[in-house]
């Protein structure tokens, strides 16, 4: 009797134990939502149209040419705004790569961090100014700093397929640039990524959404979903919970679920026509960033790291090493 007495007891305790966690999660959830909404991202990162992030990196990849040219180069010399555009797709994905072989493992919002640095920084300057792969490696140690991802600098190089003096260059070259990121981002460091959000709409399924009986089959699809939005301008476009909203429910999608009466009963928008009419809207147009994006071919890739590599010998605005 006491054996079976012990074990209610220790049920139960499990029981409260889960609820509390999920109580928590959630509360971070609705915490995370409403900082972003008064975050420095919303405010002076997130923008209205796509078009305006082109004008921002046109005007980036103007200023540079206009200031070669106007020491006697001759335009043909420089990168257009397509090719800055092929050779940002390809560092960037470098910069996955980078993360994604990282020793230790390195959490999921350290690298989104990472991504939207290199995001912003290439808004309002030119690869021909600074050198991606700089860049990227100094996007990636600082995002390891803000989130506490608590490596040190040596184990941070370590990770290069460098040889030691190699890595000690490295190391050298992000120190350099490491304040400069900071001023380019303008001091605003915290990134909101759709990674919590994402968490707390699970919770929210599994507690007031019994039409789905298993929430958690829509993770992985849904966290593949957010790894490809991070190499988009969807975060620069979106928030967070925009974007893990739409995971899950592309994510329902595949697996051949209907979830528009989570977002009519659940979130309350069944008489808001004009909210959810936007919300469909920003979903649509979230998926079509997703489905547009691809990966510049290796020829393209490498005819324009040539020039690349040719800009910087002649300006050398900055330290680079040999980008094999």
């Amino acid at each position: 009797m006491q054996c079976s007495f012990d074990s209610m007891r220790l049920s139960g305790c499990k029981v409260v134990f889960r609820f509390r966690r999920f109580f928590a999660e959630f509360w971070l959830f609705c915490l995370a939502f409403n900082m972003y909404h008064n975050s420095s991202q919303k405010k002076f990162w997130t923008y209205d149209k796509e078009e305006k992030l082109d004008k921002l990196r046109l005007e980036a990849n103007r200023k540079f040419c206009l200031k070669g040219m106007s020491s006697g180069k001759p335009e043909s010399m420089f990168l257009d705004a397509q090719e800055e555009k092929v050779l940002f797709r390809h560092y960037e994905n470098r910069l996955l790569d980078f993360c994604a072989m990282f020793k230790p493992a390195m959490p999921k919002t350290v690298v989104g961090t990472a991504c939207m640095y290199f995001r912003r920084f290439y808004l309002n300057n030119s690869l021909m100014e600074y050198h991606p792969r700089t860049i990227m490696l100094t996007c990636a140690y600082l995002s390891c700093k803000v989130d506490e991802f608590n490596v040190s600098c040596t184990q941070f190089v370590g990770n290069l397929q460098e040889s030691p003096a190699g890595q000690e260059r490295a190391l050298e070259q992000i120190l350099e640039y490491e304040l400069l990121l900071i001023q380019q981002l303008s001091f605003h460091l915290v990134v909101h990524n759709p990674y919590r959000p994402l968490e707390g709409f699970l919770i929210d399924l599994k507690t007031r959404y019994p039409l789905l009986e298993n929430p958690e089959m829509l993770r992985k699809s849904a966290e593949d979903f957010l790894n490809r939005a991070a190499v988009t301008d969807a975060g620069l476009l979106f928030s967070p919970s925009q974007i893990g909203l739409t995971a899950i429910l592309n994510s329902a999608a595949r697996a051949g679920l209907k979830m528009e009466a989570y977002l009519t009963e659940c979130m309350g928008l069944k008489e808001d026509k004009e909210t959810l009419s936007k919300m469909y809207e920003s979903m649509r147009r979230i998926t079509s960033l997703i489905k547009a994006y691809e990966l510049p071919k290796a020829e393209e890739v490498n005819t324009c790291k040539q020039k690349l590599e040719r800009i910087h010998a002649e300006f050398a605005t900055n330290l680079t090493w040999h980008d094999g």
